[in-house]
């Protein structure tokens, strides 16, 4: 059985924002959580800047553009004030997300081959100033073969429907997320996947062969709550290692 590639872990400290500014002031401080995700085995960092600032805010960025050893990815909506943001600081990525205002968190996935003229220009200067994009899109072709249009070169696969269902149902969501992986390797594009994932069913996903990243943080901070940030992160890390040592499921 041939080894797949490394798998990397992005760890999303959101909701270590909205802990501190449902009270307000500077506690719970994300940017030691970020600290603490790196030493404990994260890749990657992922802050998601919302329009109306209800959980990571412009200082957080500023923080962590300052302080992060490690890369940092940069959750936007295609906004002109989120785009001079991400140009102002120049994080490694920048994925461009769906955003509505009433919505709790990020629900379902960019329509890139919908918004294609809108987008265009946005992931051209992003990409001008050697900023990586990817698009947060559902496991649909038709939605791949619009990044390749646009010229992303990274995707990442929307996994919240996957965790929600069960039984038969989850099987046939991972089998389309499973194709679609594939479909990117065929297109050239790198595939990252995220939203929802937990211990429970991170392992499928993980074990894609295709799949380069995942992108993990509701639950990381969740369970953190219980065991800690770093024994949390540790955990998943041993998790996603494992079930990419295994390999896909017969």
């Amino acid at each position: 059985m041939s080894v797949l590639p490394p798998l990397r872990l992005g760890v999303n400290i959101d909701h270590v924002a909205t802990v501190r500014n449902a009270r307000g002031g500077k506690l719970p401080d994300p940017l030691r959580a970020a600290a603490i995700a790196a030493a404990a085995g994260a890749d990657g960092i992922t802050a998601h800047l919302r329009e109306d600032r209800r959980h990571i805010i412009d200082t957080d960025i500023e923080g962590l553009i300052r302080e992060l050893k490690i890369p940092l990815n940069f959750e936007m909506a295609a906004t002109p004030e989120m785009v001079g943001i991400a140009l102002k600081h120049r994080p490694h990525a920048a994925c461009i997300v769906p955003e509505k205002r009433e919505e709790r968190t990020t629900e379902g996935g960019l329509d890139a081959a919908g918004q294609h003229n809108h987008l265009k220009p946005m992931i051209t200067r992003l990409r001008d100033a050697g900023i990586r994009v990817s698009l947060f899109i559902e496991a649909d072709p038709r939605q791949l073969d619009a990044a390749v249009a646009l010229g992303a070169p990274v995707v990442e696969l929307h996994t919240g429907r996957y965790c929600e269902l069960a039984g038969a149902a989850q099987r046939a969501e991972l089998s389309r997320l499973q194709k679609a992986a594939a479909l990117c390797g065929k297109l050239g594009l790198e595939c990252h996947a995220g939203h929802g994932l937990s211990y429970a069913d991170v392992g499928p996903v993980a074990a894609i062969p295709e799949v380069r990243e995942l992108n993990i943080g509701h639950f990381l901070v969740g369970e953190a709550i219980f065991v800690g940030l770093d024994q949390a992160i540790r955990e998943m890390r041993r998790v996603m290692d494992q079930a990419r040592t295994a390999g896909p499921s017969a």
